[in-house]
C-alpha cells in the first residue's frame, strides 16, 4: 500500500465511522426497540477505531523511518 492510498484508506473509515456514530446516536436518542442492531453496529464501530488506530500507526512508523 502505498502512503497515498493508506492516507485514502484512513479518510474513507473515519466518515464510516462518523456514519456509524450518528446512526447509533440517533437509535439511542430515539429509543430503537433493536438492542441486537445497536449492539452490532456499536461493534463494527469499535472494529473500525481498532483499524484505523492501526493505519495510523503504520503511518507514524513510515514516517519516521
Amino acid at each position: 500500500m502505498t502512503e497515498v492510498s493508506t492516507e485514502e484508506s484512513l479518510a474513507h473509515l473515519r466518515v464510516e465511522h462518523r456514519d456509524l456514530d450518528t446512526v447509533i446516536n440517533f437509535l439511542v436518542e430515539n429509543g430503537h426497540p433493536d438492542q441486537d442492531l445497536t449492539r452490532r453496529l456499536k461493534r463494527r464501530k469499535l472494529n473500525l477505531r481498532d483499524r484505523i488506530t492501526r493505519l495510523e500507526h503504520t503511518v507514524a512508523v513510515s514516517a519516521g523511518s
